[in-house]
């Protein structure tokens, strides 16, 4: 059960993912851009970065997060990936309203993913003896 805490944290990261590309599909149909293009008007290039920057984020966050709740704690790795979330969804509207104001939601969960990789570095060396 103490995998449920991280699991969860780690569906809603993958919904808020889903949501991204839901918005890009409904922009591409508001601004008519047509697949492959990725250019158009500036409210769907915002919400083509927002999709494209979550799934980088996931590649280093979703495998970070279970290394950690393996190796370190399931109950710190589900909160500090719920954290993630937040600040994920911070992010996104963040950059979707002005792309300048991105900043700290993107800090607050890179900073989450680099303390759930180290953290899981640390569990796996303290394993080695």
């Amino acid at each position: 059960m103490q995998a449920a805490f991280p699991a969860l944290a780690a569906i809603l990261a993958l919904l808020v993912y889903v949501g991204t590309a839901v918005n890009v599909s409904r922009m591409r149909v508001r601004h008519n851009v047509r697949a492959p293009s990725v250019n158009g008007p500036a409210e769907f290039e915002r919400a083509f970065r927002v999709h494209q920057n979550t799934q980088e984020q996931l590649v280093l966050f979703i495998p970070a997060l279970w290394l950690f709740t393996l190796l370190v704690s399931a109950l710190w790795g589900g909160l500090i990936g719920l954290v993630w979330v937040a600040a994920r969804i911070f992010y996104v509207y963040s950059y979707l309203r002005d792309p300048d104001s991105r900043a700290p939601g993107f800090a607050v969960a890179f900073a989450c993913s680099l303390v759930l990789l180290l953290g899981a570095l640390a569990g796996a060396l303290v394993n080695l003896r």
